[in-house]
């Protein structure tokens, strides 16, 4: 791999994984970001700054504040259309699922009664199963990212949905 972090390891780091997640309802600046998830305005600044340059976010806009100009940071749900799409390496995508592995459980921690859904498989299915499987949860995320809010808008609930789905290699 080259000097650059990559786009997937870029967002294997719990903080980052949350930014994100935050990003996708609205744009938010450092400052916001540091508030919160109760960062220092640095840290904030520096986990934004990785994830721009890894091509995770665009600056959604600029607004000058106190002689200064604070950017606005919107994550692009799908992906960077600017940044080439590659396949990713496996090495990355096991390095994002630990630090998803590690949010998810921390946001387990902090959940309350109400509907839910968990699930595991490893099986084996036609290709035409598979593909409405894997099209159903792409829908159901979707829905999900479109549908964001900013944090705590009246008539919200705080949600957490994670999914991994892939198929296997089959030693034979």
């Amino acid at each position: 791999m080259d000097d650059e972090i990559s786009a997937l390891r870029s967002v294997a780091h719990p903080v980052r994984l949350r930014i994100l997640s935050m990003l996708t309802a609205q744009p938010m600046s450092a400052a916001e970001v540091a508030r919160e998830l109760d960062l220092t305005h640095a840290n904030a600044s520096y986990h934004l700054r990785v994830l721009h340059d890894a091509g995770e976010l665009v600056v959604e806009s600029e607004e000058k504040i106190r002689g200064g100009t604070a950017k606005r940071y919107r994550y692009v749900v799908g992906g960077n259309p600017e940044r080439p799409a590659g396949p990713p390496d496996v090495e990355d995508l096991i390095a994002w699922q630990v630090a998803t592995n590690a949010e998810v459980v921390r946001r387990l921690a902090q959940r309350v009664a109400g509907p839910t859904s968990s699930s595991d498989i490893e099986t084996w299915v036609t290709p035409e199963v598979w593909q409405r499987a894997v099209d159903s949860i792409r829908e159901a995320m979707i829905l999900l990212h479109e549908e964001a809010r900013p944090p705590r808008t009246e008539g919200t609930i705080h949600v957490s949905a994670s999914s991994q789905a892939f198929v296997m290699d089959d030693p034979s």
